[in-house]
């Protein structure tokens, strides 16, 4: 019996240095890679220190920017320009605060006076281009005699869209030119 224990027992401590072995290279190849690995993982980060990641910062629609801002360097210039491409032109355009015409109620007001031709008040009722807005429209030294709402059914208010409104309502009264 002390012969097959003594057998039992070789053969254990043989099995034992086998599994040792394995593991020591198991060990060792999993430390080479993970060296190798960990050296990428360095680079990467050193790449992205090196390069920092800055989105392109997208400039504020005109529609966004502050009412007045957006009424004298945007709307005033632009509207001015589309009147004198159809050959009129502008005496007077500017934005107060003032008494909307016909109504009277206090507002802000672009009053346009076209030369020999008409003047318009285009009101809003408050600081923003999305308010209440109502237009009036008159011949040259007479007061306004109907004040019409300007843009109700529209969501989303743009420039362009301004624009062409006070042209399609000028040109609806045959006021900039022949229908």
């Amino acid at each position: 019996m002390e012969e097959n224990t003594d057998k039992n027992n070789e053969v254990n401590k043989e099995i034992s240095t086998n599994t040792k072995n394995s593991n020591t290279e198991e060990i060792n190849n999993g430390n080479s890679e993970s060296n190798s690995a960990s050296k990428a993982v360095k680079k990467n980060e050193i790449d992205t220190v090196d390069k920092p990641i800055t989105k392109p910062k997208k400039e504020l629609p005109v529609e966004k920017k502050p009412f007045q801002e957006f009424i004298n360097i945007h709307l005033i210039p632009e509207l001015t320009d589309e009147i004198n491409q159809r050959g009129l032109e502008i005496n007077n355009i500017n934005l107060t605060n003032t008494n909307r015409p016909i109504a009277g109620d206090k507002c802000w007001v672009i009053n346009c006076e076209i030369k020999d031709t008409c003047n318009f008040w285009l009101s809003f009722e408050k600081d923003d281009i999305s308010s209440l807005k109502s237009i009036s429209l008159s011949k040259p030294n007479q007061k306004p005699s109907i004040i019409e709402s300007f843009l109700i059914d529209e969501k989303r208010i743009t420039l362009k869209l301004i624009i062409s409104r006070v042209l399609q309502r000028l040109n609806g009264q045959k006021l900039i030119g022949v229908n």
